[in-house]
C-alpha cells in the first residue's frame, strides 16, 4: 500500500519550501512507518535548502522529530505498532569497524530506510538526515526509532533527534566534561545552549557563555551557564581567560563552526585543554594556525557528531532527567508553528529571536488517501 500525504519539500537550491503530495510506501525488512507529531526546525534543515549539505534535491526537510509507529516491516522487533519514539539519524549497524571495537556511537553504516519516499510523479525524494519529518507519516530504518514514554512533551524531547543531544553530548561526550571543571561554549544558539545545559549537567563549576545576542546569553544563564560574555562589546579569549585565573577554560566548545571562532575556541583553553568543535562549518572554510601552537599547547581537538551520543542509551536517559526536572527542554521549544510557517522559521533563526520552532503535524487534519 502506498500513503498519500503532505510533506514540506524544496524542490532546487533556496527554493521556498512548499506542500508536496508525496507517495510514502509501507515498511517493507527492518523499516518503520511512523505518523510525525512534532518536528524541530534545525539549522541543518536550512543547509539542505541551500544546497550545504548535497544537491540530490528534491529534499523532504525535518528530522528533529516524535511520533507514533503506525506499522512496521518484517523483522522488527526494536518498536511495534503504537509506540511512541524519538527519531534519530545514528541506526547503529553492530557490524562496521566502529561497533566491532566497541564504539557504537561511532558507528560508519548507520541505516536508513531501503525503501523511497517519492513526489506524486514518482520522483524519488532526499529525506533530510535519512529522515524527512516535515510530513504526516515517514518511512525510516526501524533502529532510527528509539521507544520513549508517551507522557512527556513531544515537542522538547523530540529536540534530542537532533540539535539538542548535539550540544548536550559535545560537553559530556565529546569534552568529557568533568566535575569541577571550567567550560566555555562559544556561540549559544540552540546547540550551544544545549552544551552549556550539558556542562552543568557534567558538573562544571564554571561555565561561561559567549554570544554577541543578550538574549541568547541570558537563556544560557537559565540553563546553567555561571558566566557571560558579550563578544560584540568584548575580546572572547582574553574574557574566558580572565574568568580562569589567566589559564583558559578546560573544555571550550565551538558552537558556531567559523574559524574565527575556531580560533577563539583554540587559544581560550587551558595548556592540554580540550577543544570542540560541533558547529557544522560551510563547504568553503579554511582554518589557519601555526603548527607549532597546535604542537606546544598540547590537549585535544576534537570534532562532535550528534554529540558523540548512542540513541538507544542517551535518549531515555536525557528523557529521565527531563522528567526528574534537572535538564530543562522546554526552555528550548521557542515557539510551536505549523507546516506552512517553515520558511519564516527559518528567517527567525537568522535573526537569533529562537532556539528552536517545533512543527506541530498532530495540530493539523491529516488525510491519507491511501492506495494500493
Amino acid at each position: 500500500m502506498v500513503h498519500l500525504v503532505q510533506g514540506a519539500v524544496v524542490l532546487s537550491k533556496d527554493a521556498p519550501v512548499t506542500l508536496q503530495t508525496v507517495r510514502v510506501p509501507d515498511p517493507g525488512p527492518g523499516e518503520a512507518l511512523v505518523d510525525i507529531l512534532t518536528s524541530g526546525v534545525c539549522h541543518t534543515d536550512l543547509h539542505y535548502k541551500q544546497g550545504g549539505i548535497s544537491d540530490d534535491f528534491p529534499f523532504l526537510l525535518g528530522h528533529e522529530a516524535t511520533g507514533v509507529v503506525s506499522a512496521v516491516g518484517p523483522d522488527v522487533s526494536n518498536v511495534a505498532l503504537g509506540d511512541r519514539v524519538v527519531l534519530n539519524w545514528r541506526a547503529v549497524c553492530g557490524t562496521c569497524r566502529a561497533c566491532a571495537k566497541g564504539q557504537p556511537q561511532y558507528c560508519f553504516n548507520t541505516a536508513n530506510a531501503t525503501q523511497k519516499m517519492t513526489l506524486e510523479d514518482g520522483t524519488p525524494l532526499t529525506p533530510a538526515l535519512g529522515i524527512g519529518a516535515f510530513i504526516d507519516k515517514t518511512l525510516v530504518a526501524a533502529g532510527q526509532c528509539t521507544k520513549v514514554d508517551a507522557d512527556v512533551d513531544p515537542a522538547a524531547v523530540g529536540l534530542l533527534g537532533c540539535g539538542v543531544m548535539a550540544g548536550i553530548g559535545a560537553a559530556i561526550n565529546t569534552g568529557g566534561v568533568k566535575r569541577g571543571d571550567s567550560v566555555a561554549v562559544i556561540g549559544c544558539g540552540g546547540v550551544g545552549s544545549a552544551a552549556v545545559a550539558g556542562a552543568a549537567l557534567a558538573g562544571a563549576t564554571t561555565i561561561i557563555a559567549v554570544d554577541r545576542d543578550p538574549r541568547k546569553l541570558a537563556t544560557a544563564r537559565k540553563l546553567g551557564a555561571t558566566h557571560t560574555v558579550d563578544s560584540a562589546s568584548e575580546d572572547a579569549v582574553a574574557a574566558i581567560r580572565g574568568l580562569t585565573g589567566g589559564f583558559g577554560a578546560d573544555v571550550v566548545i565551538d558552537a558556531v563552526g567559523r574559524p574565527e571562532t575556531y580560533r577563539q575556541a583554540f587559544y581560550a583553553r587551558d595548556l592540554a585543554g580540550t577543544v570542540v568543535l560541533v558547529g557544522v562549518p560551510a563547504p568553503e572554510m579554511l582554518l589557519e594556525l601555526p603548527l607549532l601552537d597546535v604542537f606546544g599547547r598540547g590537549g585535544s581537538l576534537k570534532s562532535s557528531w550528534y554529540g558523540d551520543c548512542l540513541p538507544s542509551r542517551d535518549i531515555p536517559m536525557l528523557i529521565e532527567l527531563y522528567k526528574q526536572g534537572r535538564l530543562d527542554l522546554d526552555t528550548f521549544v521557542s515557539e510551536r508553528i505549523t507546516i506552512n510557517d517553515i520558511d519564516a522559521a527559518f528567517t527567525r533563526m537568522g535573526q537569533g529571536s529562537v532556539l528552536r520552532s517545533v512543527v506541530e503535524l498532530q495540530a493539523r487534519p491529516q488525510t491519507d488517501l491511501s492506495s494500493p
